[in-house]
């Protein structure tokens, strides 16, 4: 009975073999160790695509040598190279206001000599000149006190108010002149408690 049920059981054993779930198939070695050197070469080819290329830079120009300008001194003329034209001023009003130091022509060194026995406030105020400036100009000078100032040429009203020891007061008043070409070099104002003179302006 062995003998006939031996054969059976084999073939149904070759019947069951065949269809039942079939392994998965193994790579070799090398094979793997293949395909992952691939797959490394196509990331650098990738990599080396996305760079950009460097562009050249357009060549520059190189620069000759300019030769520098030369100084031409101007021929000294013995006519002014400006003539102010006088303007009338339309009251005494327009002159209540600071001085444009700066529009009121060439300039002139003074010396304010304070010859009272206190410090003084000074105000200064130009009449209109040839430049059509005018205005105030305003200091305070300690007792004793000796300052250079540079003030515009023109006819000038200098006004003293002098606090004295004690705390009374004084006041002292002149007109001077700061001429156009006069040639000094420094002019003097002297104010004393009752007096006020220029000299040498």
């Amino acid at each position: 009975m062995f003998k006939r049920t031996y054969p059976v059981l084999l073939g149904l054993a070759l019947l069951l073999a065949a269809c039942g779930p079939q392994g998965t198939p193994t790579m070799a070695a090398v094979d793997v160790q293949n395909t992952a050197v691939a797959a490394a070469w196509t990331m650098v080819a990738a990599t080396q695509q996305a760079i950009p290329t460097a562009t050249p830079l357009p060549p520059t120009e190189t620069p000759s040598p300019t030769p520098l300008p030369t100084f031409t001194p101007l021929a000294l003329s013995t006519q002014p190279q400006f003539i102010p034209t006088a303007t009338q001023s339309s009251g005494t009003r327009d002159c209540l206001k600071p001085l444009n130091v700066a529009e009121a022509g060439p300039l002139a060194n003074i010396r304010i000599e304070n010859a009272t026995t206190g410090s003084m406030n000074l105000s200064l105020n130009l009449a209109t000149n040839l430049f059509g400036q005018c205005g105030a100009l305003s200091y305070v000078i300690a007792k004793g006190e000796k300052r250079i100032v540079h003030i515009p040429r023109g006819v000038w009203f200098a006004y003293a108010w002098i606090t004295l020891k004690g705390g009374s007061s004084s006041t002292s008043s002149c007109t001077f002149e700061l001429r156009v070409g006069s040639g000094k070099d420094l002019g003097r104002l002297v104010i004393g408690n009752d007096s006020c003179r220029g000299l040498d302006i």
